[in-house]
């Protein structure tokens, strides 16, 4: 099949990939544009995984103020190179970022950060909601399995889906920012604040 010049143009408006890689991918998909996005993302993680024993210890911080300075979050996302951390798309993303955790409240970066205390307690209670149910004893445990990561989709920030691209999480956007800069990107740390959260507001 002949790949044109609009299909690369659709799948680099997709992807933000080079003209080349976009062609190539088009090639092995046969002209399926959805087939060749997640060849080039796939491509992506190969990338990323290639890069992650390298040391990323520049980068930003950016600050995200919502509602009138009613939610505040700073995040440290860190890169190889200084000349990297001064790229628009770089910079483009990490304030995304911001904007995702002030829209979506996560409370971890990865599921690799989540306590076990915290992972115990949260199937206990899974578990228990199961049971009262009425599940069977026997698939309680599958079902637990289940929900559990429907708890990381929901407060681990790589796993969230995007806010600004929702057909995609941010784990995703990272390994394609990954594959078009070509240096090892990681979300460090954020932290978020919300006006007035944990006071107890007076009874009227």
């Amino acid at each position: 099949m002949e790949v044109t010049l609009q299909m690369i143009k659709e799948l680099r408006e997709m992807t933000s990939a080079g003209i080349n890689d976009c062609k190539k991918a088009l090639v092995e998909a046969e002209g399926d544009l959805e087939k060749a996005a997640v060849i080039l993302r796939e491509k992506g993680q190969a990338t990323a995984a290639k890069r992650a024993g390298r040391v990323a210890s520049e980068g930003i911080v950016d600050s995200y103020i919502h509602g009138g300075g009613r939610i505040g979050v700073l995040v440290e996302v860190n890169c190889e190179t200084d000349f990297v951390a001064k790229n628009e798309k770089f910079r483009e993303f990490v304030h995304d970022v911001a904007l995702q955790i002030a829209s979506s409240s996560p409370l971890y970066v990865s599921k690799e950060d989540v306590p076990q205390e915290d992972i115990d307690k949260e199937k206990e209670v899974l578990r228990q909601q199961a049971l009262n149910e009425g599940k069977p004893e026997k698939i309680v445990d599958r079902m637990v399995e289940g929900r559990i990561s429907k708890f990381y989709d929901e407060y681990c920030l790589l796993e969230q889906q995007s806010v600004k691209y929702p057909d995609m999480k941010i784990k995703d956007l990272l390994t394609d920012l990954i594959r078009i800069i070509g240096e090892k990107i990681t979300i460090r740390r954020f932290v978020r604040y919300e006006r007035g959260e944990g006071i107890s507001k007076a009874a009227e």
